[in-house]
């Protein structure tokens, strides 16, 4: 009878041993699930570190690039503004000049009066105020050249004083004519004013 039972023994052994074989395999394998779970968390994980140090890596590129456009442009734009300051600064210079030059120059004029001049000095007093409209001419030419060369009076561009005006296909100003007429006409006032200073004595007596 011992003999009959040991080989249903030994069976009852083998199936101890494999069911400790298969819970053995069983917690293998949930071990290597575990860690596969791990793995592709610590995957996952990466790939998100990954995906931070690109957009990392991006915006410093994009902020290198970016730096190095505005950086040029803000340079090329102050030597630029620099530029447009010094003009600035001499058209204002150069109108400021024009303009007190123009205020004074219209004070001689204004006080040019005829009817003060002393009848006597007559050819001295409108020899002066010819001088003075001319050099008035002068200066008022010579700063509006200046002023359209450096391009300062814009739209509000100075009247031209019109040459035509005053002067002639020979180039003779009207203040010229005006002087050569007066010195033409001199004996023949001279001579006027004898004859009636006579006329006078003589209807006098």
């Amino acid at each position: 009878m011992p003999e009959k039972d040991r080989p249903f023994e030994q069976m009852l052994e083998l199936n101890d041993d494999e069911a400790l074989s298969a819970e053995h395999l069983d917690s293998q394998v949930q071990k290597a699930q575990d860690q596969l779970l791990q793995l592709k968390r610590q995957q996952e994980q990466i790939e998100k570190q990954k995906r931070e140090l690109e957009e990392l890596s991006r915006r410093q590129e994009e902020l290198e690039h970016g730096r190095a456009e505005i950086s040029d442009k803000l340079t090329r734009a102050l030597v630029v503004l620099e530029r447009e300051a010094y003009s600035a600064q001499n058209r204002l210079e150069q109108v400021s000049g024009a303009r007190e030059s123009f205020a004074q120059h219209l004070e001689l004029i204004e006080a040019i009066d005829p009817r003060n001049w002393n009848p006597s000095d007559l050819h001295k007093e409108l020899s002066r105020a010819l001088s003075t409209v001319d050099d008035s001419r002068t200066e008022y030419n010579e700063h509006r050249s200046r002023l359209q060369a450096a391009g300062a009076d814009g739209e509000a561009s100075l009247p031209d004083t019109a040459p035509g005006v005053y002067e002639n296909s020979d180039g003779r100003s009207f203040s010229e004519w005006l002087q050569i007429g007066l010195a033409l006409s001199l004996p023949l006032i001279f001579f006027g004013a004898v004859a009636v200073a006579l006329f006078v004595w003589i209807a006098s007596r």
